[in-house]
């Protein structure tokens, strides 16, 4: 199966003010990232910086703020450093000093969050024997790894990228395509070249298909919905599995036959990213929505809407034709998580597939909003429910459409 490798993780360095998270942070990176200072507060807002961590892979560490920064600008700063703990894929808690009410905090956040977390003992070349008296109090405390360094000596780095290598969540032993693909089989990729669709490029679902299929040794055929009745007549016996462009689905299931299996790149995605068992319950909140309720539309990165936009146009339309009901829709695009008071009055979050988004991204949006009995499905659950044909798309994963449950 596809390894995931290629999908960058986020690692947010965070603790107290001026214990040297930007002098660790240009230390791990080899380049001078953030600002380093003696004044307290000099990191004003999370700094990223992408690069290579052996043997992790590409990742982006995200510098934060001070969690004890103070006033009303402090104050804010905070709540950016907190955000950037829901894109999180691990932590860096830095400390120099035994654990204190901040330290407490920032794992108590980790853990009701559920991102893995290490300790870095900064400074050991001022505290000395002291550096490892406090990692111990760490290990203890919290029960997590931890390492004494000093970033002013470049000293004590050798095993962090391995240990946040094991400690990070791997998305390798999930399947994206149905495990009923084998070694010979054919499987019908339907692919609309639309204005969605990226010059010269397919979009990641897509890729990741063709390239899972491949590795299983089967047979991908890829061909647009105009051309698929021609591609399956041609074919010299039927496919094992066609996957559809969620837009496309209709007319895909009026050009095969009803014995071959059929599901959508977008349900896919909700397997592989998020919690499809969720998804599928939510959708039926569907039915309960009355005038002035609100729908969030919320996508996983940032792009340009187009006229006819899935999210932002047609599912709305679909949406208010089915429940006849004039509801209010919020977008919310892009990595960063909503504030709960943001979305804390909608009846339902409908998500993008989310293919920019890690695992571990995806499952923290469903905890949150889980967290706040809110329902979430995604588009492509959506678009199939509204057509007709969800218990269709479904059944290639094993998923049963039982109302209510």
């Amino acid at each position: 199966m596809l390894p995931t490798s290629g999908f960058r993780k986020y690692i947010s360095i965070v603790g107290r003010r001026n214990v040297g998270k930007s002098s660790f942070m240009n230390a791990l990176t080899g380049q001078e990232i953030s600002i380093v200072s003696d004044v307290p507060g000099t990191t004003t807002d999370p700094v990223y910086k992408s690069m290579e961590l052996y043997p992790v892979g590409p990742i982006t560490l995200i510098d934060t703020p001070g969690l004890d920064d103070v006033g009303e600008l402090g104050e804010k700063r905070v709540q950016k450093a907190l955000k950037a703990f829901y894109k999180s894929d691990a932590g860096i808690l830095v400390v120099d000093d035994s654990p204190g009410e901040y330290e407490k905090r920032i794992n108590e956040i980790f853990k009701e969050l559920e991102i893995p977390f290490i300790v870095v003992v900064n400074k050991a070349d001022i505290l000395g024997e002291k550096a490892q008296t406090v990692a111990q109090e760490y290990e203890k405390a919290f029960g997590v790894k931890t390492f004494v360094v000093s970033a002013l000596n470049k000293e004590g780095f050798e095993n962090i990228g391995k240990t946040l290598n094991e400690i990070i969540p791997s998305d390798e032993e999930l399947p994206f395509i149905p495990e009923f693909v084998d070694a010979g089989d054919i499987v019908v990729l339907v692919v609309p070249i639309d204005l969605g669709a990226p010059k010269g490029r397919l979009i990641m679902p897509q890729v990741h298909a063709i390239r899972e299929i491949l590795d299983r040794e089967a047979v991908a055929v890829v061909a647009k919905e105009r051309e698929l009745r021609y591609t399956i007549e041609k074919l010299a016996e039927p496919p094992r599995l066609v996957i559809t462009d969620s837009q496309a689905v209709m007319k895909v299931v009026s050009d095969i036959p009803e014995d071959v299996p059929l599901t959508t790149f977008s349900i896919l995605e909700a397997n592989y990213r998020g919690d499809i068992r969720y998804f599928v319950e939510s959708i039926y909140k569907i039915e309960e929505l009355q005038d002035g309720d609100t729908v969030i539309i919320m996508e996983g990165c940032t792009h340009r809407p187009l006229t006819e936009d899935i999210g932002r146009v047609k599912i709305p339309r679909w949406l208010v034709n089915h429940t006849g009901a004039n509801l209010n829709f919020k977008i919310w695009a892009g990595i960063d998580l909503p504030e709960y008071e943001e979305v804390a009055d909608a009846k339902l979050v409908i998500h993008c597939g989310g293919c920019v988004n890690t695992r571990n991204q995806m499952m923290r949006r469903v905890r949150m909003f889980k967290r706040l009995g809110i329902p979430m499905t995604n588009y492509g659950i959506v678009i199939s429910y509204m057509h007709g044909v969800l218990e269709r798309a479904l059944a290639p994963l094993g998923i049963e459409v039982n109302r209510g449950t």
